[in-house]
């Protein structure tokens, strides 16, 4: 178990209690004590969490903030492999004009070099909700900058993975534009779920381009809920993905407990995680 243990992680702010009511923001006030939390629980990963909103004093983007999330990390084992950019849907530069553009692609610049210096692997860009991509214009312009930071991204050992909405085909033809050097997807099982696409087409389509896994439950057409009582196939998708080779990180961005106890429902669902991996090695 504890092999497997090792390859899930968790989306910060799981572990703390809910920011203004949203299911996902930053924890300013709980962001240190999520690590003995996690420690507590076994949990060797956490996925950072950025807003738009004060973007800047997030802890990852200063210099005595990124000390002290190494100093964190080291003492509780837990490590961050990956962080999921919610500034990106709530500001996306792809969908403003080039005034706007320029000091949002700047903040971009210095996101990929914080996470860099801690080391962040993989920034999950997410293509959904207010960051879906509606014209080609939008697709051209997301194109455009990022491409162009192909060798700092090198550079750098960040690669950047898309979480998209797009259909198993569309996103398979989508992804060719972007070199699989440092571009990949991020796999969301409820979003999948929540659109009614097949996990069986979806792996098909692009298994080798899947960098990070988010698990999570939706209804179809509806919001997160707990593991188990939505749309999603958790069994069947992870046998799948893990039968096409993946052996990256599964991230619990799972629904928050609605008695209060974020940590014992982290616990069930890690548990599940860990049983759906193990099965479908058998």
């Amino acid at each position: 178990m504890t092999a497997t243990l090792e390859r899930i992680g968790f989306m910060q702010g799981r572990l703390s209690a809910l920011v203004d009511g949203k299911i996902q923001a930053f924890p300013w006030n709980e962001w240190r004590e999520e690590f003995p939390r996690a420690k507590a629980l076994g949990l060797t990963r956490m996925e950072w969490t950025i807003d738009q909103e004060r973007l800047r004093e997030n802890p990852l983007m200063t210099e005595p903030g990124q000390q002290e999330i190494l100093t964190l990390a080291r003492e509780n084992g837990v490590r961050i492999p990956s962080l999921t950019g919610d500034c990106f849907m709530q500001a996306p530069f792809w969908k403003v004009d080039a005034v706007v553009r320029d000091a949002l692609v700047n903040d971009l610049d210095l996101l990929i070099a914080a996470c860099s210096r801690i080391g962040i692997a993989f920034i999950v860009v997410p293509l959904v909700d207010n960051g879906k991509i509606e014209r080609e214009s939008e697709a051209d312009t997301l194109k455009r900058v990022l491409i162009a930071r192909r060798e700092q991204l090198m550079r750098q050992n960040v690669k950047i993975v898309f979480e998209s909405d797009l259909p198993p085909r569309d996103l398979a033809r989508f992804m060719e534009a972007f070199p699989a050097e440092v571009f990949g997807i991020n796999y969301d099982s409820g979003n999948s779920a929540s659109l009614g696409y097949d996990s069986a087409e979806e792996i098909e389509a692009y298994a080798p381009r899947i960098l990070n896994v988010h698990v999570k439950d939706r209804v179809r057409g509806g919001t997160t809920v707990p593991l188990c009582t939505g749309n999603a196939d958790l069994a069947k998708t992870i046998r799948l993905i893990e039968r096409s080779g993946y052996r990256g990180q599964y991230i619990l961005q799972t629904a928050r407990a609605g008695d209060g106890d974020h940590v014992g429902a982290l616990a069930t669902y890690r548990d599940m995680t860990v049983r759906w991996i193990e099965d479908a090695a058998r």
